[in-house]
C-alpha cells in the first residue's frame, strides 16, 4: 500500500507553483507593460497606472450587467451629416474684423457647423414685439444677421440656441439666480422662436430649444422641472414648425450630473420625466452634454453613477425604450477641460493638459464615429472667448483659442482629423451620408416605400465611390432585381454575385456585397451599367474584436494565484 503524501512536500510545491504564476504575471507585465497599458487606457479611459488597474477592476465588475440597447442598427434621421461643429459667442464680437477672424479659422479647421446662441433677451429687448436696440437706436436683428451672412460666405451651417429670456418676459425680471429663468407666459417665447425661425427660414435650418434646464440657474431659482419643460418644447416645436415646416428642431442638451433635485436632476431621471410627459413628436434630435470631465473618452466604464463620455450610452438606451430608436442624439457640447496646474479655484470639470485635451478631443470624434450610428453632429466646447474676463473660471479652459487668437494644441489636431477622408462605419446610412460621393446622373425621388422617404436613383452611366470600415457592407434597395444593373469592385476586385438578405431593423430588401471581411478601412465603387439603380441605403456591419487578450490573460493568471495563494492558507490553518 503506497504511503499517503508527506503535507510539507505538497505544501512545497503549492508554495513553488504559485510563486511561479506570480513571476509568470510580473514577467507578463514586464515584456507587455506599454501594450498593456495602452489596452487598459482604451477600457478605462485612464493613464495613471494606478488607476488604470483600479478601473479595469470595475469595468470587469460592470461586465456583469446587461449591456445598455442602443439599436445602433436601425436606421436614424440626422445622422450622415459632417459631424464637425464649434460652439461661438459671436454675437459678443464687438470688431467686425474679429468676427470674420473667427469664420476663416472655423472654415479652417474644417467645421461645418456652429452652435451659436440666438439670446432672447438680446433681440426682443424691451418688450414684446420690440425688436429694436434702443440703446445703440439700431435694429436689434443687425448681429445676427451679420453672423449669418458671414456663416452662408464661408459654409458653415448653423445651430442656433434659443433661450435666455429678457427680464420683461417674467414678473420677477432679472432677480438673482432668474436671469436665464423660463418666462412667465410659454407662448411668448412660442412667439420669439417663430419670429427667429420665420426671419432666417432657408438660411438656418437647425434650433436648438432652452440649454441644460435640468440644473441651476438654467431653469431659474425654483425646482427643476421636466413636465415644464416638454410644455415649453412643444409650443416652440409647434411654431417652429409653423415659421419653416423643414426646421430641425434639437431638445436641449441635458447636462451630466448625479444628482437628485431639487434644482439639479439627474440626466437621465429628467429625460424619463420627459417622456412621461409627452416629448415624444416635439423634437427631431435629442441633445447632449457629452462632457468626459475626469477620464479619457475611451472609458467604457458605464454606469447611471458615472458622469463620463460613455455616459450618452444610457441617453440613447431611454430613447430606445420609448420608441425614438429612429432619432439621434447630437451632441450639444463635448471637450475636456485644460485648467492650469497652479489654478487656484476648485476643478469642477476635471483637468488635463493642453497635449491631452487635443488627442481626447480627436478620441472622442472617433469613438463616436466608429461605435454611435445614433450620434449626429458633435460641437466642441468652444471656440475662443472675446476677453479674458472669466481667466478665473474653470470653464474658461475648454477654449480652442486665446481671446487673441492664440491657438491651442486641439486646433491643430481637430484640424488634422477634419482632413481624414469621409468614412461611413458601423451602421444603418441613409443615400444622402456625407462620404458617398455621386458621379453622373443620380436623382433623389421622394416615394414613402422608402426607409425614411426618398431614395437615390442612378441611370446608367452613374457611379458611386465611397470608403467604409466595417467586417461586412450591404447596400439597401428598392428593388432586389436590380442586382444586375451595377457592378460593385471592393478594394478594386469585382465582387461576384450580390446575394439578395434583408437590412436590419426594418426588413427592407437589400443586396450583399460582403461578411467577413478584415476591420478596416475599404474602398468601394458601384458603376451603374444597365437600367436605373434606386439606392435606399448603406448597412456597415463591424463584428467587433477586443484586443484585451493580454490584460485579460494576465488578470486571469493573477486570478490563478490569488486562488493558489487562498489554498495555501486554508492549508495551515
Amino acid at each position: 500500500m503506497p504511503h499517503a503524501p508527506d503535507r510539507t512536500h505538497t505544501l512545497r510545491r503549492l508554495a513553488l507553483t504559485g510563486l511561479a504564476l506570480v513571476a509568470l504575471v510580473a514577467l507578463l507585465g514586464w515584456v507587455e507593460q506599454d501594450r498593456i497599458s495602452a489596452t487598459m487606457a482604451s477600457v478605462t479611459g485612464e493613464e495613471d497606472p494606478w488607476h488604470q488597474v483600479r478601473g479595469m477592476g470595475s469595468w470587469l465588475l460592470l461586465q456583469l450587467q446587461p449591456a445598455p440597447d442602443t439599436a445602433p442598427m436601425v436606421p436614424i434621421r440626422h445622422t450622415g451629416l459632417p459631424p464637425y461643429g464649434v460652439n461661438t459667442f459671436l454675437e459678443q464680437e464687438v470688431e467686425v474684423e474679429k468676427l470674420e477672424r473667427s469664420f476663416q479659422l472655423i472654415a479652417e479647421a474644417g467645421f461645418g457647423w456652429i452652435r451659436q446662441q440666438f439670446p432672447w433677451e438680446d433681440i426682443e429687448i424691451s418688450g414684446k414685439g420690440d425688436f429694436w436696440d434702443h440703446q445703440w437706436d439700431q435694429s436689434a436683428w443687425d448681429k445676427y444677421d451679420r453672423i449669418v451672412d458671414m456663416a452662408e460666405a464661408h459654409g458653415i451651417e448653423i445651430i442656433a440656441r434659443l433661450d435666455n429670456p429678457p427680464a420683461w418676459s417674467r414678473e420677477v425680471g432679472d432677480a438673482e439666480g432668474w436671469s436665464l429663468g423660463p418666462p412667465d407666459d410659454f407662448e411668448d417665447f412660442g412667439d420669439f422662436v417663430y419670429a427667429v425661425v420665420d426671419r432666417y427660414r432657408g438660411r438656418i435650418r437647425y434650433y436648438q430649444i432652452w440649454n441644460e434646464p435640468n440644473i441651476y440657474p438654467e431653469w431659474g431659482d425654483q425646482t427643476v422641472d421636466p413636465e415644464a419643460y416638454v410644455e415649453l418644447l412643444q409650443i416652440a416645436y409647434r411654431r417652429a414648425k409653423e415659421a419653416d415646416p423643414d426646421a430641425v428642431v434639437l431638445a436641449a442638451g441635458l447636462a451630466q450630473t448625479i444628482e437628485m433635485g431639487p434644482r439639479n436632476l439627474n440626466d437621465l431621471v429628467y429625460l424619463e420625466r420627459m417622456y412621461e410627459a409627452g416629448a415624444q413628436g416635439h423634437f427631431d434630435a435629442m441633445g447632449a452634454m457629452v462632457y468626459g470631465l475626469w477620464t479619457g473618452p475611451l472609458d467604457r466604464r458605464l454606469g447611471a453613477e458615472r458622469t463620463n463620455f460613455a455616459r450618452a450610452q444610457l441617453l440613447r438606451e431611454i430613447m430606445v425604450r420609448y420608441g425614438d430608436a429612429d432619432k439621434p442624439i447630437w451632441a450639444t457640447e463635448v471637450g475636456w477641460n485644460a485648467l492650469p496646474a497652479d489654478f487656484e479655484g476648485t476643478a469642477y470639470y476635471g483637468r488635463v493638459t493642453p497635449e491631452q485635451q487635443a488627442r481626447y478631443a480627436v478620441q472622442a470624434y472617433e469613438r463616436a464615429a466608429r461605435e454611435w450610428p445614433w450620434m449626429g453632429v458633435m460641437n466642441y466646447w468652444f471656440l475662443r472667448r472675446p476677453s479674458d474676463a472669466e481667466i478665473g473660471q474653470a470653464w474658461y479652459y475648454f477654449r480652442m483659442f486665446e481671446p487673441d487668437f492664440e491657438p491651442l494644441p486641439v486646433f491643430d489636431a481637430m484640424r488634422n482629423l477634419t482632413q481624414q477622408p469621409p468614412t461611413v462605419h458601423m451602421g444603418y446610412h441613409q443615400p444622402d451620408h456625407w462620404a458617398l460621393q455621386y458621379r453622373g446622373d443620380w436623382l433623389e425621388i421622394a416615394d414613402d416605400a422608402a426607409t425614411l422617404g426618398s431614395y437615390r436613383q442612378g441611370l446608367p452611366g452613374a457611379e458611386l465611390t465611397f470608403q467604409f470600415v466595417g467586417t461586412g457592407l450591404d447596400l439597401v434597395v428598392m428593388d432586389p432585381t436590380q442586382a444586375d444593373a451595377i457592378v460593385v469592385y471592393l478594394d478594386g476586385r469585382p465582387v461576384r454575385g450580390l446575394a439578395h438578405t434583408v437590412a436590419p431593423g426594418n426588413g427592407a430588401p437589400a443586396l450583399r456585397v460582403a461578411r467577413n471581411l478584415q476591420d478596416r478601412p475599404h474602398e468601394v465603387h458601384i458603376f451603374v451599367v444597365g437600367g436605373a439603380f434606386d439606392l435606399d441605403g448603406v448597412v456597415v456591419w463591424r463584428q467587433t474584436r477586443w484586443t484585451l487578450g493580454v490584460p485579460l490573460a494576465v488578470a486571469g493568471l493573477v486570478g490563478v494565484a490569488v486562488a493558489v495563494g487562498l489554498r495555501l492558507w486554508g492549508s495551515r490553518r
